[in-house]
């Protein structure tokens, strides 16, 4: 069969450049072009964004089949950071909520686990009944969530406005000890901790899905490094836009932290609807559970380094109801995966996790 040429594999990624290009040559006009105009602009943009990230996941999944796992799922979670770390510190360049990092990694953690787990579960419960993983992953996974939130989203309540600075440095030393000793782990000593050993016929073929892995692994990386800077442009657009178009509209404070959330999840749920319903849990764990460690432990740091740069903290305690969520979703999934097998039901109890999340952001809680 003939390769697909440079055009038609890298379409979404074109059509985000040409999307981009438009919007900045006609930004003003479409800012003042009335909310419905913008609006409808700022969600075009959405979406663009999404078939962006969904190319630069694409190659992210062939660098994962190149090399395996873990690696394969370290890979595919940190470009799904990496993209939410741009938009996020491009849209807080403008006038934003002091609260958006933190709602977005808990709104990322609940479409992480309860979300992705939760219908990744369901779906692959319902067509293949208990489903294995190791339970080591999931064990490790669940405890280093709980510490990262604990230090960076709950402790901070605590903290007195005048040690801001002092507690920021703190939270950045802390987390990159855990991160550099969690990627020692999964790439060392531990390293079967994040795998399993499923039988032949329910490996599936990688190579098969991706025809790219069999090439240089030079142009992945490139697409993905043009694809970032192609998103972060594409974020700074739509930022402007939704500030335009929702302001007065009382939608919920919460709503654009969601949207960045489920800009960089995106790629993840297909990736692992995929693997849920080809029988290999153990890349659901993965990829759900790794994708909310990851975005913990990297954007904290991150954006608590442009905090102290700018002199302007955010504020990143979690609210009494942001804070019950995690515990319930984390208490849920330290059962749920604690045997080694998933089926319908557990999916069942973080999907409507999930549910519960979605209706308390419509209502504004």
């Amino acid at each position: 069969m003939t390769k697909p040429g440079l055009f038609r594999r890298e379409f979404f990624l074109i059509i985000a450049l040409l999307v981009a290009v438009a919007a900045f040559a006609g930004e003003h006009a479409i800012l003042s072009a009335g909310r419905a105009l913008t609006l409808t602009a700022a969600f075009a943009i959405v979406a663009t964004i999404i078939l962006a990230s969904t190319r630069v996941a694409h190659h992210a999944e062939v660098l994962a089949v190149k090399v395996g796992d873990p690696y394969g799922t370290m890979i595919l979670t940190l470009s799904a950071v990496l993209v939410e770390v741009v938009v996020l510190a491009i849209m807080m360049r403008g006038e934003t909520s002091p609260t958006l990092v933190r709602d977005t990694i808990y709104a990322a953690v609940m479409l992480d686990i309860n979300g992705i787990i939760g219908l990744a579960a369901l779906l692959g419960g319902l067509r293949h009944g208990e489903q294995p993983y190791n339970d080591d992953s999931s064990r490790t996974y669940s405890v280093m969530i709980l510490t990262a939130m604990g230090i960076s989203m709950i402790v901070p309540e605590f903290v007195p406005r005048a040690s801001w600075q002092a507690y920021s440095v703190f939270t950045i030393c802390a987390m990159i000890a855990l991160y550099a000793l969690f990627l020692r782990m999964q790439v060392g000593q531990h390293s079967y901790f994040f795998s399993y050993a499923y039988p032949r016929a329910a490996r599936g073929d990688g190579h098969a899905r991706h025809p790219e892995a069999d090439q240089p692994a030079l142009p992945s990386i490139l697409v993905i490094l043009a694809g970032v800077v192609v998103i972060g442009a594409l974020a700074e657009l739509m930022a402007a836009t939704l500030n335009v178009g929702l302001e007065g509209t009382g939608a919920p404070v919460a709503l654009m932290a969601v949207i960045v959330a489920a800009i960089s999840a995106a790629p993840e749920i297909l990736t692992a609807m995929r693997a849920a319903l080809a029988n290999r849990m153990q890349s659901v764990v993965n990829i759900a559970m790794g994708a909310s460690l990851s975005t913990v432990i990297l954007t904290v740091p991150v954006m608590e380094a442009i905090a102290l740069y700018t002199g302007q903290p955010f504020i990143m305690a979690m609210t009494p109801v942001q804070t019950v969520m995690v515990a319930i979703t984390l208490i849920v999934a330290a059962i749920n995966l604690n045997d080694g097998m998933t089926n319908a039901i557990e999916g069942m109890t973080h999907f409507i996790l999930f549910a519960t999340f979605v209706m308390l952001t419509v209502i504004g809680l």
